[in-house]
């Protein structure tokens, strides 16, 4: 019998591939319009959704969410490939159905951000302008048990922030890169340039995490938050705080620019 994963795989890699290049502009438009805003007149503050209504606006806009929109779409279904066949043999301990849980739900996560891309694209609009993790959490109160879920995720994103704190400190994150090709020297920028990165993004999630956590404990979905509530509240803290994660955030976009071309990808 044919494996399935073998069928697709240089489908999904392309695509993967572009995923992350895909990534790697959101997260790059995010932290440059939070940087200028922090470090001087213009920029502000938003998140992934608003960065791609933000690379719509720019010149050959459609053109460049439809290829953003593969891209996502095609990230997304690499993660399910590795949460569900489950290629780099992760295992059913707690360990690895928690790695695999974490794959599906990016997987998931992005993409819904490819059809938002996909909807933008073709000028449909994106069906919402508001903080999205709020509305989210105020349809998940309105379930039977609402509040348990969302407290789970909230404990899960704070617990991914703190893991990005991990890897950008441990030689783990080396380990899917394949960097012998680059020159000594450079190798140790871009190195240096994502570990920062990781270490931002962790950050984010980690107040993300707060903020649910919060809204549980104060029964409000108001108090929910996303990438966008995380940025306001840094910039409430000061502005230096604001921009190191700002910065840090197109730095992880350099790491996703890594990923794009030498991940290495495993569907089968």
């Amino acid at each position: 019998m044919t494996n399935p994963a073998t069928e697709v795989a240089p489908w999904v890699e392309r695509l993967a591939r572009v995923g992350y290049a895909a990534k790697a502009l959101l997260y790059i438009t995010v932290g440059v319009l939070a940087a200028q805003a922090a470090l001087g007149p213009g920029g502000r503050v938003t998140d992934t959704e608003g960065a791609l209504r933000e690379v719509n606006e720019g010149d050959a806009g459609q053109v460049v969410l439809l290829v953003v929109a593969a891209g996502l779409i095609g990230y997304a279904v690499w993660r399910l490939v590795e949460a569900i066949l489950d290629p780099e043999r992760r295992g059913t301990n707690a360990k690895g159905i928690a790695l695999r849980v974490g794959f599906a739900v990016r997987g998931l996560f992005h993409g819904a951000l490819g059809i938002t891309a996909l909807r933008l694209a073709l000028g449909a609009g994106s069906g919402s302008t508001g903080d999205e993790v709020r509305r989210w959490t105020e349809r998940a109160f309105a379930l039977p048990a609402g509040e348990l879920v969302v407290g789970l995720a909230a404990a899960w994103i704070a617990g991914y922030g703190v893991y990005q704190f991990y890897r950008a400190v441990t030689p783990k994150m080396r380990r899917h890169l394949h960097l012998s090709e680059l020159p000594d020297d450079f190798r140790r920028w871009v190195l240096r340039v994502s570990r920062f990165g990781i270490a931002a993004r962790g950050v984010v999630f980690c107040l993300i995490g707060f903020f649910l956590t919060r809204a549980v404990l104060n029964h409000d979905a108001r108090q929910a938050g996303g990438v966008q509530q995380s940025l306001r509240t840094l910039a409430e803290l000061g502005r230096w705080p604001f921009a190191v994660v700002a910065v840090g955030l197109v730095a992880y976009g350099v790491y996703e620019l890594l990923n794009a071309r030498y991940r290495r990808i495993v569907v089968s």
